[in-house]
């Protein structure tokens, strides 16, 4: 038994690293209108590199949040809705194969690994970007309200969301890990040049209306986030800067 479980380890893991350094990749079907299989794949590897990116941002605000506090808090709403649009074509993607969609089947499900992270990267990603919209509407001085202890510590609504970070960077890196090259190969491959997948008017302007309605929603929360901005805890000093990094998001 053990040696067979070992077996079956070693397969999940070979197929997955093979999957992402490009060696191997899944065979989605085309269909007419949106494309199947091979039409929600490439939705979602471009909605993905766009996540990407604004994680990138994100946690480059965190070198100095001080100072880059209202950006903080733009990129973050910005995050939620291409977030939400890759939960949906993924959850779409999920239904469909466990469902008995046939080309769905055909395309199959990817490793073993990915598809037991896939849920964590989900709720962690929700969680850290809820936790974070949560923060703003509550402001600074509900935010350090306990709310439960745990094993005798405190915790408020800031602690929570540096929680949910942590735990949503370690799953995250190592689904990109595993996801970005290939995303990479899927959007801007040479077989992709070769290749017409329906749908892609629908696709090209499915991200963008999402994009749109993040900015929408960024503006409107920044306006809500002035206890936070105004409060000084913006500014690039020494003191608010490190009282920053210890009491917010």
């Amino acid at each position: 038994m053990k040696e067979d479980a070992h077996v079956v380890v070693r397969q999940w893991s070979e197929r997955t690293l093979a999957e992402a350094l490009g060696r191997e990749h899944r065979d989605d079907p085309v269909r007419s209108g949106t494309g199947g299989p091979a039409g929600n794949a490439r939705l979602t590897a471009w909605t993905g590199l766009v996540l990407l990116v604004l994680f990138a941002v994100e946690l480059g605000t965190l070198l100095s949040v001080g100072r880059f506090l209202s950006w903080h808090v733009v990129v973050g709403v910005l995050l939620v809705p291409p977030a939400l649009l890759k939960t949906a074509s993924t959850g779409w993607r999920i239904v469909r194969y466990y469902t008995g969609d046939r080309a769905y089947r055909q395309a199959g499900p990817p490793p073993m690994p990915l598809r037991l992270l896939g849920p964590l990267v989900v709720l962690f990603t929700l969680a850290v970007l809820g936790t974070g919209l949560a923060l703003v509407f509550l402001g600074p001085d509900a935010s350090r309200t306990p709310l439960l202890a745990v094993l005798g510590q405190r915790v408020d609504a800031v602690r929570l969301h540096q929680a949910t970070f942590l735990v949503w960077a370690v799953v995250t890196g190592l689904h990109t890990l595993a996801r970005i090259v290939p995303a990479v190969r899927l959007t801007f491959g040479a077989g992709k040049t070769r290749l017409r997948i329906p749908g892609r008017v629908s696709r090209a302007v499915t991200l963008p209306a999402t994009l749109l309605v993040a900015a929408v929603a960024a503006t409107l929360v920044l306006g809500a986030s002035g206890a936070w901005l105004t409060g000084g805890l913006h500014r690039p000093d020494h003191h608010r800067a490190s009282t920053l990094n210890r009491t917010t998001p």
